[in-house]
């Protein structure tokens, strides 16, 4: 269970309820089915039949191994299994998020979305980073593409201002959650935030850090009331280069 994003919710929260901020949360772990990936992330290793070759997605939809390559799967799933999996978690998942983008779109005319995940403190052999100690906070835009810079700047600034040591693009660029929906000529802007887990939490055992939990919360807190307390200026100056595209 080292690579689950271990109580994000939690972490979160508090903060998107006092702020209303309109949020989705998965109810369930990578493990079970990766929703940052694509249902055509697979292997022969992971799915029977699958016409990519073993080793090329073993931390895909479906998690043959973890980070450390300790395994995760005896043998690959049979196609039926994987549509099963996709059905019952992938696509509810995603079904909602993507309600949730058309009814921000059709209110406010455009979309701001933070896509928060957590990371392992240092990198491993399964990391573009290995060995290498983590920032605090990996802010990813998919190199530029996944939103406006406007966006960018404003989440990076408010996580910045807020206590955290942050770094852009390195070792993440993004997700396939950042790649599907971050359209920003179509006013979707989706930007990942990663957030190490040692700072909250015992990577080992898995326990929250009762030193620093509330802490992580509150920082956590003071960036996002930033981006709110700020969000509609940026959203104003976006629209006006929407229309004037």
């Amino acid at each position: 269970m080292r690579d689950v994003d271990r109580y994000v919710h939690s972490l979160y929260l508090p903060a998107l309820k006092k702020l209303q901020i309109p949020h989705v949360i998965s109810p369930w772990h990578r493990y079970a089915a990766d929703l940052n990936r694509f249902p055509e992330d697979v292997d022969q290793d992971s799915v029977e039949g699958s016409p990519n070759p073993p080793g090329t997605f073993t931390t895909g939809l479906h998690w043959v191994k973890t980070t450390l390559g300790e395994p995760l799967m005896k043998k690959p799933i049979s196609q039926k299994l994987h549509q099963q999996l996709v059905k019952k978690y992938y696509e509810p998942f995603h079904q909602e998020v993507q309600k949730t983008f058309k009814d921000l779109s059709q209110e406010k005319g455009a979309v701001f979305h933070l896509d928060a995940h957590s990371m392992p403190s240092m990198g491993t052999a399964a990391h573009r980073d290995p060995g290498e100690k983590r920032a605090e906070v990996v802010i990813s835009d998919v190199n530029g593409k996944s939103c406006k810079p406007e966006w960018k700047d404003l989440v990076m600034e408010a996580f910045k201002e807020s206590g955290f040591q942050v770094a852009y693009n390195w070792p993440y660029i993004g997700g396939r959650i950042t790649q599907r929906y971050g359209k920003p000529q179509d006013g979707q802007n989706s930007i990942q935030v990663e957030l190490n887990r040692a700072l909250y939490m015992n990577e080992e055992t898995k326990k929250p850090l009762d030193s620093s939990f509330s802490e992580v919360q509150d920082k956590i807190f003071k960036a996002l009331e930033k981006i709110v307390r700020e969000l509609p200026a940026l959203l104003a100056f976006v629209l006006l280069f929407y229309a004037n595209f």
